[in-house]
């Protein structure tokens, strides 16, 4: 399985705080049968002042520790973006690094605050588009303004954006309301990909198969192992030739 959002290089976000930590949660993640994760540090002015450069650095590192270790994970890097105004210069300045790039786009894993849909937040998404970078909308099932009314959605979903669905919150980890948003949006054929948004070992462990499984319900046992497989591969691919 391939996992396009998780947070497991060591003291450089809110993941893991020690080499030691960041080695037991790539090993999880190969003991659960991912193959590829694509590690996605914060990017969130004022909170995480990360860039390419820095995120780079980090996972060459970590890269090295992975051989020594001897887990069996082959790592590529992006960036998880937080929408704000500093994200027109970060694109200006090449400070984001990307998934990899489909039918001619860029593909940016962008965050929404948890708390709401921002007004405007389709401006932003357009005047990327614009600039043929194409966000991927990080977990929306655990928007609190989606929670509540699924059509804040649709100016994504109209724009042509990807969606990235939490596997735990499909499995039920985050609660009540974020797994019937996440069946909701699956039902509705909009997810592009379930990763595993990988913090740390208790409570959000890089984990894709039950996710899975619970997509498996609505979409059958295919659909579902696609979303875990070929779609995210085919955004990532390019790291890995």
């Amino acid at each position: 399985m391939i996992d396009i959002h998780c947070h497991l290089l060591p003291g450089i976000d809110d993941g893991p705080d020690t080499l030691e930590q960041a080695l037991e949660l790539a090993q999880l993640a190969a003991d659960n049968g991912i193959t590829h994760a694509v590690v996605t540090p914060h990017i969130h002015p004022g909170r995480w002042e990360n860039s390419r450069q820095i995120i780079e650095e980090h996972w060459a590192r970590f890269i090295e520790a992975l051989a020594e270790a001897a887990i069996p994970l082959q790592l590529g890097f992006a960036a998880e973006v937080r929408l704000s105004p500093e994200v027109l210069q970060l694109v200006a300045n090449e400070q984001i690094p990307f998934h990899g790039e489909v039918d001619g786009y860029q593909i940016l894993l962008l965050e929404l605050p948890h708390s709401h849909v921002p007004p405007g937040s389709d401006n932003l998404t357009r005047w990327l588009l614009d600039r043929k970078i194409r966000p991927m909308i990080a977990h929306p099932e655990r928007n609190k303004g989606i929670m509540r009314n699924l059509d804040q959605l649709e100016p994504f979903v109209e724009q042509g954006c990807f969606f990235q669905v939490t596997a735990g919150a499909a499995a039920g980890l985050f609660g009540d309301p974020a797994r019937e948003t996440a069946e909701a949006i699956l039902k509705q054929g909009c997810v592009t990909v379930l990763a595993s948004d990988a913090h740390n070992i208790n409570h959000r462990p890089p984990r894709l198969d039950h996710g899975r499984d619970a997509a498996a319900a609505i979409l059958g046992e295919e659909a579902a192992n696609a979303l875990v497989t070929t779609a995210p591969m085919s955004i990532v691919s390019k790291q890995f030739d």
